[in-house]
Parts: structure tokens; C-alpha cells; sequence
């Protein structure tokens, strides 16, 4: 009840059906508690809020915390100030248009017409080269949002309005500048050029002129950063400042005149009339000529070589004076709040120009980075699925030298994407920049490909890298299951899920297992749109069960006994990972990796012979009887069967062995009596 109440106050509502969540109680607390809080911070009534609404779930397209993180949409995964999605295609010239910017990257639209609304002014700006002028006029707007802001709070500055009169006409500008560049009746593109577009930025830009008028009557041309300066409000807009400002305008030629008939009377050739903030007014007279002062000066200040006196007549004249100094200062600052709080009712249409601003700086950010990476306009179609060609990396093809472009072919039937290859062939960079093409088109930007066509999406999810939360108490495989189980319970047929390396925190077979369930489970049940990457091989099986499913791997050559990364996407799975060769790359020693292969040859031949997995705590197999040979004597089958019963004892005691309780000294002792124990010598 009381967050109601609070909302309906700052809104200005006798009641909350129209703001959509009188049937969510706990967004009404929410919004009450966020209210509570900010009037305990400002301390004051804040007049600015928009009015509330609803944001729904099939409004935008869901991307959560983790793959925003993954996705690296605002913020870089290793480096703190490394390249991002944002980063990428911010060429906003405000600051307003940056922060709207990063909301649509953030929450990208489901709303087709919207998102195409978009598209269409972007190639707009392109096609009849508007993005340098539009640039232009865009980059000289303040920050009318903020500025909006600071006028409700009343702490709105001389400049800053001064900076908001100079941009109220500007978006009139750029509307200009579009119907003269193009025609409504012009295509582009085979479609219309959107008026319904321009007419709302037209009628955003519509403000109330009293408000530029207002500001530039009241307002002097230069005014000083704060109020407590002066000369803020322009000479003639009241009468009463400008008596003020004449009498301390006056008081220079006042303090001359007297001067020269001080001079004249006294015949104190150096007498001096002045003024400092500590004493005011003075007459200084040098210590020599003291005695050539008359009655009527009273002594005021003593110093060094000279002494300071006040007459009456300059006492009545100081009073004048520094009442009208403060009484001006006052009175301009009673006028300037008197200025803002008449800007306070055009609060709403200050907001709507700022976001009509912030906007229109959007799609021209987008047309420019278009236009220099030579992106295209991607269509957007009614069946789920996404068809790519010739796909780049919106980050990293800024940053190479030369990026291989790949092809994505997506759809109800061919939803599950099994990527193999070895590391650092390209395997993340393919997928996430099919979720990030995805994003863009759905944010209404152009993207870098050769052609595309994206169908409709609800959610992005995304299982990438290693990482744990000790904080949270939660191991590495704990979070890579705990996000696994978020994209299982949650992903639709029209969701977009990238799985990268899962299963690889635990053994072999449980791992394999659960990738292999997952994938299964994301197939067949959640039927989502999956690329799925990984190294068991075991999982380029699932071709095979369903049609619907289809490998992929990326492609890589061995070299003089090195490596070569094609970084191109070819059907069918991968031969081989890779895996020591990409070692050697990292640096690896030479000795260490002629273990390692050895090591995976052995692997290999006991995999190839179908021997079954080794378990350090299982018993020995037992064996069958052996007879004796001609070969073996008495005295080695004696020595073999006692190998087998120590080893046998010793099997026991570790099964009945309580492993957390041991004291690191007992266990040392227990490994010295079982080498005893297999020697044969006395277990002491």
C-alpha cells in the first residue's frame, strides 16, 4: 500500500491502472522501495520521471548475465579495456546515443516492423550520404536527457542551459536535412522511406518554442559556470537587477572622481582611494604626509609605510555600494530559479527530444560503422532459423589482419550444430559470432556478412570457458552444470544456445555422458537452435540418430611437424584435436611432450584393443589358475603368488581405510609398509 501510494505521488495518478502492473504486487513494492530510497538521497521532490511501464518478456530478446559476459556485448572477458561488441559499433556522436546504444544491444527487439523501422533509417543515412552531416549536427547537441534532469532537481547550471537553447533546434535540423535528402516518396531499397519515421522524429523535435525564447531572454551569451558568479541573467530582462548592476558599475568612476577632489582639497599628491573584500572602501594617505590629513578622516588600518582612513561621505557610499553588490547577487539568483522552475512542466518534452535525439545518433552510428566495414542489411523472417554467408566476426575482423568468413545454415530441421576441431582453431570466434549477427540484426543494424537471414528469437544462452565461485561455495563443474541447467530447463524452439567444451570438469566417462545427454536433450526435447562444440567425438554420433543434427569441424593442416589454423568451417567431424601440437605452441618443453606422446599412444592402442578403463580402487581381476610350466619353477610360482596375496591385502585395506581421516604421518607410514609388504621384506 505504500508503495503505491508512492508511486501514485511521484506520478502524479489517482490511481495505477494505466501504468500495467496493478496485477503485479511485488513490482509495485519494488518500484515503492526504489522511490523510498531515491527521496532519501536526493531530499527533495524529483519531477522528472517518465511514466512506468511494463517491459514484457516477448518485448525483447533475453540474454542474461552470463551471456553477456561470454558474448563480451559490454564488457571484456580478459582485458579491462579490450575490444567489445559495444565498442565496436559505438560511433555515437552523444552521450545520450551511446547509453541508448548499449540498451539495444543489451535487449534486442522481437518486434519486427520496429526493428525494421530501424533498418530503414539506417540505409537512409547511408544511401544518400547523410552520416558525416547528420554527424555533424548531432555531435554539436548537449545532453538534453541529463540537463532535463538537473532542472528538475533545480541544480541545472548557466552553461548547461545555454548548451540546451543551442540543441532544441537541432533534431529540426536533421529532420530537415532527411526530407530534403530524400523524398518520402524515394525507395530504398525496394521499400518506402519510412515517413511514419520521420514524422515522429518530427514531432519530437516539435518543442514548445517559448523554451528557446525563454532561455534567450534570461540568459546572457557567456554566462560564468555557477549562479554565485553574476552576470548570469542578460542586462535588460529585469529592471530591478539592472539598478543593482548600474550602482556597482558606477562605483569605479565614483571612487576616481573622489580621488581627484580629495587630492585637491588635502594637497596629499599621493593620496589613492581603493577598495579590498577584507576593509571595503579606504583613502590611503603615505606615513610622511599624515600630518596633512584632516579632522574629518578617521583612521581605518595601519600599515607598513602607509595608513588607511574613511570619511563619512565614502562610509554612506561603501554602504550603497556593497548592499547593491549582494542584493544583485541575490536578486539573479532568485530570477534563475524562477527560470527553472518555469522549465519544470516542459520536462516531458525535453525527454521525448532527448530520446528522439539519442535514437536517431543510434542508426547513424550503425550507418557509419556499416559503411566503413561494408556490412549488409540482413532480412528477418517469420520461421525460426538463421542463414548466414560469408559471416565475419563483428570484434575480431577489426583486429586481424585478414578474417576467414564462414558460412551458418539454421533451421527447425538442421537445429544442432556439432563442432569439432582442434583448440584454438576458431571454434568459439564461429559461434559467437553467430550469436553476435543475431543480436545486431535484431537490434536493427546491418551486420558482417555477405548476405543474411535471421528468423525470430526469444532467448540467447550461452555455456562457455571455465571458471568457479568460491565465494558461492561452487567448484568449476558446479557452474558449468548449474548454467547447463538454466539452458535445459529453459530454452524454447526459438532460443539460441551456444555450449562450448562441457563435461570437462569431471572424468571422462561422466563427462561424456552428460554432453552426450545434454546435446541429446537440447535435440530432441528443448529442439532449440544449438551449436554445440566440443572434443569427445563420441558426440558426432548423434548424426546418425537424427537428421536434424550435423557435424562440423574446423579445419587445421600438420605442417613440417607443426600446426597450420585454416579457421574454415567444413562439414563433417574432425580427424584429430590437435592436442599436443598446440602444446608445443604454448611452449611447452621438448621432453615433456615426447612423454605426452607416448603416453597417448599407449591410450590409443589400449582404446584400439578395446581394453576396459582402469580404476585405481577396484580389486585386481581375478585371475584363472595357473598350472606349471616347464618354464617356471617352483620357487617363481611361489614368489608370484605371494605378490598377488600382498597385493591383495593391501587392496583391502584400502577399501576399509577411512582416507579423510588420515594424519598425513599415518598415511606415509601405511605406504612404507606396503612397499615392504610387495618387496617382501618385513612390513615393520
Amino acid at each position: 500500500a505504500r508503495g503505491e501510494r508512492l508511486l501514485r505521488d511521484s506520478l502524479g495518478l489517482h490511481t495505477l491502472h494505466s501504468t500495467e502492473i496493478t496485477d503485479v504486487p511485488a513490482a509495485v513494492g519494488a518500484v515503492g522501495a526504489l522511490l523510498d530510497y531515491l527521496a532519501l538521497t536526493l531530499g527533495q521532490p524529483f519531477l522528472h520521471l517518465q511514466p512506468i511501464r511494463r517491459l514484457r518478456r516477448d518485448a525483447v530478446i533475453a540474454i542474461d548475465p552470463v551471456a553477456r559476459r561470454n558474448l563480451e556485448l559490454i564488457k571484456p572477458l580478459q582485458e579491462e579495456r579490450g575490444a567489445t561488441l559495444l565498442s565496436r559499433v559505438d560511433q555515437c556522436a552523444t552521450a545520450a546515443g551511446s547509453r541508448m546504444l548499449r540498451q539495444w544491444l543489451l535487449a534486442p527487439l522481437q518486434d519486427r516492423s520496429e526493428v525494421q523501422a530501424r533498418q530503414d533509417l539506417v540505409e537512409c543515412l547511408m544511401t544518400h550520404r547523410l552520416t558525416q552531416p547528420i554527424g555533424r549536427l548531432l555531435g554539436g547537441c548537449a545532453d538534453i536527457e541529463r540537463i532535463a534532469t538537473r532542472i528538475a532537481l533545480g541544480s541545472a547550471r548557466p552553461r548547461e542551459l545555454v548548451a540546451l537553447k543551442d540543441a532544441l533546434p537541432v533534431l529540426s535540423q536533421c529532420v530537415e536535412l532527411l526530407r530534403r535528402s530524400a523524398s518520402l516518396a524515394a525507395t530504398v531499397a525496394g521499400s518506402l522511406l519510412p515517413s511514419a519515421r520521420l514524422d515522429a522524429l518530427a514531432a519530437a523535435a516539435a518543442v514548445d518554442p517559448s523554451i528557446g525564447a525563454m532561455l534567450s531572454e534570461a540568459l546572457a551569451e557567456d554566462p560564468p559556470a555557477l549562479v554565485r558568479d553574476g552576470q548570469v541573467i542578460r542586462s535588460g530582462f529585469d529592471s530591478t537587477l539592472d539598478e543593482l548592476r548600474a550602482v556597482d558599475r558606477d562605483c569605479d568612476s565614483f571612487l576616481a572622481q573622489m580621488e581627484l577632489r580629495e587630492r585637491e582639497r588635502t594637497g596629499i599628491a599621493g593620496l589613492k582611494v581603493g577598495y579590498n573584500s577584507v576593509h571595503g572602501f579606504f583613502i590611503e594617505v603615505g606615513r610622511a604626509q599624515a600630518d596633512k590629513v584632516p579632522a574629518d578622516y578617521r583612521r581605518r588600518q595601519t600599515l607598513k609605510g602607509t595608513e588607511r582612513y574613511i570619511t563619512a561621505e565614502l562610509k554612506a557610499f561603501e554602504d550603497k555600494a556593497l548592499s547593491a553588490r549582494e542584493r544583485a547577487l541575490v536578486r539573479e539568483k532568485a530570477l534563475y530559479e524562477q527560470l527553472l522552475q518555469m522549465l519544470v512542466p516542459h520536462i516531458p518534452d525535453l525527454q521525448q527530444l532527448a530520446r528522439a535525439i539519442a535514437a536517431l545518433d543510434c542508426c547513424h552510428a550503425l550507418a557509419v560503422v556499416a559503411e566503413q566495414s561494408r556490412w549488409t542489411r540482413p532480412a528477418l523472417r517469420d520461421a525460426p532459423g538463421i542463414h548466414i554467408k560469408g559471416g565475419r566476426h563483428p570484434v575480431v575482423e577489426k583486429v586481424v589482419e585478414r578474417f576467414i568468413a564462414n558460412d551458418c545454415e539454421m533451421d527447425p530441421e538442421r537445429r544442432l550444430l556439432v563442432i569439432t576441431g582442434p583448440n584454438m582453431g576458431g571454434k568459439s570466434t564461429y559461434m559467437r559470432q553467430i550469436a553476435l549477427i543475431a543480436i545486431l540484426a535484431w537490434c536493427g543494424s546491418f551486420v558482417p556478412a555477405e548476405a543474411c537471414a535471421v528468423g525470430p528469437i526469444d532467448r540467447i544462452f550461452t555455456r562457455i570457458g571455465a571458471s568457479d565461485d568460491l565465494a558461492g561455495g561452487r567448484s568449476t563443474f558446479m557452474v558449468e552444470m548449474t548454467e547447463a541447467a538454466v539452458i535445459v530447463n529453459a530454452a524454447t524452439e526459438r532460443s539460441l544456445v551456444l555450449v562450448d567444451e562441457i563435461g570437462r570438469g569431471t572424468s571422462t566417462f561422466d563427462g561424456l555422458a552428460l554432453a552426450h545427454a545434454i546435446a541429446f536433450h537440447l535435440l530432441e526435447t528443448s529442439r532449440s537452435l544449438t551449436l554445440f562444440a566440443t572434443h569427445y567425438f563420441e558426440l558426432t554420433t548423434l548424426a546418425t540418430q537424427s537428421l536434424a543434427a550435423v557435424n562440423l569441424h574446423l579445419a587445421a593442416a600438420e605442417h613440417a611437424g607443426g600446426i597450420v589454423f585454416l579457421h574454415q568451417v567444413r562439414q563433417g567431424p574432425a580427424s584429430q584435436s590437435y592436442g599436443l601440437q598446440v602444446a608445443r605452441l604454448a611452449g611447452l618443453p621438448a621432453n615433456l611432450l615426447k612423454h605426452a606422446r607416448r603416453t597417448l599412444q599407449a591410450l590409443e592402442q589400449a582404446a584400439a584393443a578395446q581394453q576396459p578403463q582402469m580404476d585405481l580402487f577396484s580389486s585386481p581381476p581375478a585371475s584363472e589358475p595357473e598350472t606349471a610350466s616347464a618354464d617356471v619353477s617352483p620357487a617363481q610360482s611361489q614368489a608370484a603368488a605371494e605378490s598377488r596375496s600382498a597385493l591383495q591385502k593391501i587392496a583391502d585395506e584400502l577399501h576399509s581405510m577411512a582416507v579423510d581421516e588420515l594424519t598425513p604421518r599415518y598415511a606415509l607410514e601405511r605406504i612404507y609398509h606396503w612397499r615392504a609388504l610387495v618387496q617382501g621384506g618385513d612390513p615393520q
